[in-house]
C-alpha cells in the first residue's frame, strides 16, 4: 500500500459484506449496510434495486461474498461473548473499513477503538461523513511504516482506552500481508494493553496455503501483489499455539472456515467455502502480561 493511497484490499473487503445483502436470507449472517459505500456510492444504489440479486451468484464472486460473511459473523458471535461477559473495549487494529461500532447494538456500551494508515481512515471518515453517518468509534491514526508499535499502547490511552480493563482487540485480514517481524512486533503491542480478561480474534493463512498455493490462491496473489499488498506470512496450526504463548496469549480456539461455513450455513451454502488453511484464531492475554498504568 502506497502512504498517499488507502488500502484496497479492505476496500474488496467492505464491498463483499456489503454484497452479503443480495445472498438468500439463510446466507446473510453478517449484514453491513455500510459496506459497498467504500467501493462506490453508485454500486450501493444498485444494490436498492430488485433485479441486482444475480450478481452475488457470479462464480467466484459468490464464494468471496459468503465467506466474507462466515469470517465477519464468527469475529462477531466471539464480540459478543466477550461483552456478554461484561467486557466494554474493542480495539480494532488495522480496521480498514469495519462498521462494527455502527451495525452491532451491543456494542452501544462499549468503547470502539479503531487503528489504521491516515489515508485509509481518511476515506472511510470521508465516505461516512458523505453519507451523513457518524460512527461512535474513536479513530487512532496510527502510520505503521514510520511509528514503532511499542508507542501503541500510550496512543490509545490518549484516546481514551483503559488498559487495566479487559479488551477485545480484532486483527482481521491482516497477518498474511505482514513480514514475520512485522507479526512478532505487532502480537507484543496488543500485549501490551490486553489486561487480565483480554481476548484476540486474528484471522491467518495455514502455512500451506503460502507454500503450496491452489489456482484460486494463486490468481489472488497475483492481483493482491499487484496492489502492493501481496501475501507473505502463515502458521501451520500446531505452531500457533506455542507462538501466542511466547507473546502473552493462550490459544482458545482455532477454528477453520471450512468448518464453520458447516455449522452457520446450509450445505448448499456452505459448499461455496471448502478452505481449511483460511483460519481465525481466538486467544486470551494471560495474566502474566498485564501491564499497569497507574
Amino acid at each position: 500500500m502506497r502512504d498517499d493511497t488507502p488500502s484496497r484490499t479492505a476496500l474488496w473487503v467492505a464491498a463483499a459484506r456489503g454484497l452479503g445483502m443480495l445472498l438468500p436470507p439463510e446466507a446473510r449472517i453478517a449484514e453491513d449496510r455500510y459496506g459497498t459505500l467504500f467501493a462506490s456510492p453508485t454500486l450501493a444504489k444498485l444494490l436498492e434495486r430488485p433485479g441486482a440479486r444475480p450478481l452475488a451468484q457470479i462464480p467466484g464472486l459468490k464464494s468471496w461474498i459468503v465467506y466474507m460473511q462466515v469470517r465477519t459473523r464468527v469475529i462477531d458471535d466471539a464480540v459478543r461473548a466477550f461483552v456478554a461477559d461484561g467486557g466494554d473495549q474493542l480495539v480494532v487494529l488495522g480496521a480498514g473499513y469495519d462498521t462494527r461500532a455502527l451495525r452491532m447494538p451491543e456494542l452501544a456500551g462499549t468503547a470502539v477503538f479503531e487503528i489504521d494508515h491516515p489515508a485509509t481512515q481518511a476515506h472511510k471518515r470521508t465516505v461516512l461523513g458523505r453519507a451523513g453517518v457518524d460512527s461512535p468509534a474513536h479513530y487512532v491514526t496510527w502510520d505503521f511504516e514510520s511509528r514503532p508499535l511499542d508507542e501503541l499502547a500510550e496512543e490509545l490511552v490518549a484516546a481514551g482506552h483503559d488498559p487495566t480493563r479487559p479488551t477485545f482487540t480484532i486483527w482481521e485480514g491482516v497477518t498474511m500481508y505482514l513480514t514475520e517481524g512485522a507479526i512478532d512486533a505487532s502480537l507484543r503491542a496488543i500485549a501490551d494493553w490486553s489486561a487480565p480478561g483480554s481476548r484476540l480474534a486474528m484471522t491467518y493463512f495455514a502455512k500451506s496455503r503460502m507454500e503450496r498455493p491452489s489456482l484460486v490462491t494463486r490468481a489472488a496473489q497475483v492481483v493482491v501483489s499487484r496492489l502492493g499488498e501481496p501475501f507473505k506470512f502463515g502458521w501451520q496450526p500446531e505452531e500457533l499455539p506455542g507462538y501466542l504463548a511466547d507473546r502473552g496469549f493462550t490459544l482458545a480456539q482455532d477454528i477453520a472456515m471450512r468448518d464453520a461455513a458447516s455449522e452457520l450455513l446450509p450445505a448448499s451454502l456452505a459448499a461455496s467455502v471448502q478452505s481449511a488453511d483460511r483460519r481465525i484464531a481466538l486467544a486470551i492475554a494471560q495474566e502474566s502480561i498485564a501491564v499497569a498504568h497507574c
